[in-house]
């Protein structure tokens, strides 16, 4: 962490000498209890049914931006960032919706969730951080809302569902998974599945049009989600759009570990596309 502080007072000086924003106003949520998630305090709560929370910067940053992991929030976290933007001024947030795979049902708790949030002073837009599978939920909530969404950062991120958990193409697949996922979405079958046009790779358009810019951690050795099938497909497919897109690579590496060793590159990202936001 000293060394993302050090990183973050050359990157931006102009807003260190910034006076710190005041809290958004009745950051207070029935029921809640209070913890502290990496040294930062956390309000734990119940929000549209599902078991929520937000936690608190030291010193928020003006305009009270937020970042949003939507699924495996304590995966890894020191290095996918969090932690760093916390440090930076952003509230943290998450919202348990299960193994769900970002399905309807989800993204209606999604949407309440985020109305919560913003009626309390949050920023009208957040960053989504999509954590492996966590990637059909961010992108499934972003295309379906892209105004209410700055940033996504997908780490290792499902990005079409017949890759995983499907199995339909150079990954692993996981049977149980897959099942599972037809029920969340209702298909009827798995043909109903491979025909569905709403997975990441298919909703890129409307993201591109709201100016979401999406940056990307790959391992380019995972067999899980296999790059090729997945943030390739964006990468690939956004610029031709007119947004904005970051992939970066590692090398030799699978699916685990999530992040990077610094997540600065990311923070970086995040950063440069919330100022304006």
């Amino acid at each position: 962490m000293k060394f993302f502080l050090a990183f973050l007072a050359l990157l931006t000086p102009a807003l260190a000498q910034k006076p710190a924003a005041p809290a958004p106003a009745e950051l207070t949520f029935p029921g809640e209890k209070l913890d502290e998630w990496h040294g930062f305090k956390r309000h734990i709560f119940q929000a549209d049914g599902c078991t929520a929370w937000v936690v608190e910067p030291k010193a928020a940053r003006p305009g009270h931006p937020w970042s949003w992991c939507l699924e495996f929030p304590d995966a890894f976290t020191d290095r996918c960032a969090a932690p760093a933007l916390l440090a930076a001024g952003f509230h943290h947030v998450h919202l348990s919706v299960g193994n769900t795979f970002g399905s309807p049902a989800a993204v209606q708790h999604f949407n309440a969730f985020y109305e919560l949030l913003t009626a309390r002073g949050l920023a009208k837009k957040a960053v989504l951080i999509g954590i492996s599978r966590g990637g059909l939920y961010a992108y499934r909530f972003a295309s379906e809302h892209p105004e209410r969404v700055a940033v996504i950062y997908g780490d290792a991120a499902v990005c079409d569902f017949k890759s995983w958990p499907g199995g339909k193409g150079a990954g692993q697949g996981s049977a149980g998974d897959w099942a599972a996922l037809q029920q969340c979405y209702g298909f009827k079958d798995e043909a109903g599945a491979l025909a569905y046009t709403g997975n990441p790779i298919d909703r890129l358009e409307p993201l591109a049009k709201a100016h979401v810019a999406i940056v990307h951690v790959v391992g380019d050795a995972d067999d899980i989600v296999p790059p090729a099938e997945n943030a390739a497909l964006i990468e690939q497919r956004y610029p031709a759009l007119g947004g904005t897109v970051e992939v970066i690579h590692k090398p030799g590496v699978g699916h685990h570990p999530h992040g990077l060793d610094d997540p600065a590159p990311v923070v970086k990202f995040i950063l440069d596309h919330t100022a304006e936001k």
